[in-house]
């Protein structure tokens, strides 16, 4: 139940900071900026071929930047983790729990793409999914030699 309970509290803070516009990282006073919705956006404005979605980032590579993307790396690693822990005993668990992972993180990017004052972006959702495949490695390692010990 308590692995049930933190999935969804983390998908749920993780979904907050998408919908926070002008978040900064190094900046708390930002984290509960009040959410405004960019009612232009349309889904195939942000997915369509030559959006932004596809692009690299405009801006630079400073603290900010390095922090929101240590970021990405450890909460979408821990989210992978408990979507492995929440599933059953079952063939191809980590592989599983990778793909609910990278199909929330693209989900969580097309929404922050509707926020005024963010950007969504495949990269990201690359990182995020590389944050938990790397996560996911090293439990399989770590429960293979604990096999191996027995």
């Amino acid at each position: 139940m308590l692995k049930r309970i933190l999935l969804i509290f983390l998908i749920l803070s993780i979904s907050k900071f998408s919908h926070t516009p002008h978040l900064l990282v190094t900046d708390p006073s930002t984290w509960t900026n009040s959410s405004v919705w960019d009612h232009n956006a349309t889904l195939w404005s942000i997915l369509r071929p030559g959006s932004e979605f596809y692009t690299s980032y405009t801006y630079g590579f400073d603290l900010e930047f390095i922090l929101r993307k240590i970021a990405h790396l450890s909460f979408f690693g821990s989210l992978g983790l408990l979507f492995y822990w929440n599933l059953k005993k079952q063939k191809y668990r980590h592989l599983k729990a990778w793909f609910c992972l990278a199909a929330f993180a693209f989900v969580d990017e097309i929404h922050q793409a509707f926020i005024i004052g963010r950007d969504g972006r495949i990269v990201d959702v690359m990182i995020d999914s590389a944050g938990a495949a790397i996560m996911l490695f090293l439990l399989f390692l770590f429960q293979r030699n604990k096999l191996a010990d027995k």
